[in-house]
């Protein structure tokens, strides 16, 4: 058997050859990230494996640097392995007690938990899979981003119209963006003329806020503490701008993310309290639900289940989450458990039962959760929608 060990960087891979008894065939060697890269490491791969034709190539899980070079080796029927970092790393610590960290000795890491230890290959995810997943970490990075903008805004307007939160209950609609991006102070709110006042309220709010509204804004403005500068003004315009340009956007992927799920047809979304983008995110992270022969490797990919310590006769009960994993799909999972129960009397039931057990809400949350997945995952494995 042949074994590729490849430490994956930026601008450059690391590579060593070497056979089933651990001798090296080829000596650690740098290609870089390029075809002619790829190509080089292809040749020498092949020249190796004459004579003996069952090759195995590892490398760790490096982010969007390790796809280009684990796709180029899919498409040439190779056996890839993706390695967890957390798990190279503590192998090597294993064999030696010297701090000590190199490329080449990734290398051979890689290479000896391939000879050593019982690995899954790696699959190429289905299109759908690998669209979903693209489309929901960017929308979560939009939402994100969107969210901090909000923050910003509220603050802007504590210092430049304090008054008009009182008024219109909530800052974070359509209404008042438009009105704060054409008026950005208290002062210009008073020069606006009362009808523009009124039709850019009433375009905006959906017929909601009308002249009573334009008029009670305006009188408040002629009182207000605000105090507003020309960089405040600017701040906040910009600031409103780029909360308006994201929401777009956001709009815009999660009609894409409809369309995809649309195509999935995924059963998730008939259990009550799952939205079509909170089974996007679910479906996405797990992907082809076959890999798992469980619901409990889920929620161990998930890094929800809970850490374990035994020692002696100590025993821990406490084990607090692992929270290693995917972080889309830990937190997507509990903001599911929430709102299924929210809508489910099942799941309601569950929680607060949990709840009176005396246990924390957080706690009582990932019971659910498991419970949740073991519900998706029998009805994804059998294609059936959710029955009560």
């Amino acid at each position: 058997m042949i074994l590729v060990g490849i430490d994956v960087a930026k601008n450059k891979h690391d590579c060593l050859i070497i056979n089933s008894n651990g001798e090296v065939l080829a000596n650690s060697f740098t290609i870089p990230n390029s075809m002619d890269g790829f190509l080089n490491l292809y040749s020498k791969i092949c020249s190796y494996s004459i004579n003996d034709p069952e090759i195995k190539i590892g490398l760790e899980a490096t982010g969007h640097y390790s796809n280009n070079i684990a796709e180029f080796f899919l498409n040439k029927n190779f056996p890839i392995f993706i390695m967890n970092p957390l798990h190279t790393n503590l192998y090597r610590k294993s064999q030696s007690f010297r701090k000590t960290k190199t490329d080449k000795l990734d290398t051979l890491t890689i290479c000896s938990i391939l000879q050593t230890q019982k690995l899954t290959p790696y699959a190429s995810v289905s299109y759908h899979s690998q669209e979903l997943k693209s489309l929901t970490r960017y929308r979560f990075r939009l939402v994100d981003e969107c969210s901090k903008l909000k923050v910003s805004f509220s603050r802007l307007m504590t210092i430049i119209f304090p008054e008009l939160e009182p008024i219109v209950k909530n800052l974070q609609v359509n209404s008042v963006y438009h009105l704060m991006k054409e008026c950005p102070s208290a002062e210009a709110v008073v020069k606006c003329h009362l009808t523009h006042l009124t039709n850019l309220l009433i375009k905006n709010s959906k017929g909601h806020y009308r002249k009573e509204m334009a008029i009670t804004i305006r009188n408040a403005a002629k009182t207000s503490i605000g105090t507003c500068t020309p960089m405040k003004s600017l701040e906040l315009v910009q600031t409103i701008e780029r909360i308006l340009l994201l929401r777009n956007q956001i709009s815009l992927i999660e009609a894409k993310i409809e369309e995809i799920m649309k195509q999935i047809d995924s059963p998730m979304t008939t259990i009550p309290g799952i939205s079509t983008q909170t089974a996007a995110v679910i479906y996405a992270e797990i992907g082809d639900f076959s890999k798992f022969s469980s619901a409990e490797k889920i929620l161990a990919f998930a890094g929800m289940e809970p850490s374990v310590y035994q020692s002696g006769e100590y025993n821990s009960t406490h084990g607090r989450m692992v929270k290693r994993g995917s972080k889309y799909l830990r937190h997507m999972l509990f903001l599911a458990a929430e709102n299924v129960s929210h809508w489910d009397p099942s799941f309601a039931n569950y929680l607060a039962r949990k709840r009176s057990e005396g246990k924390h809400y957080n706690v009582a949350i990932s019971h659910v959760v498991r419970k949740l997945l073991r519900t998706i995952y029998a009805m994804e494995s059998k294609h059936q929608a959710y029955q009560p």
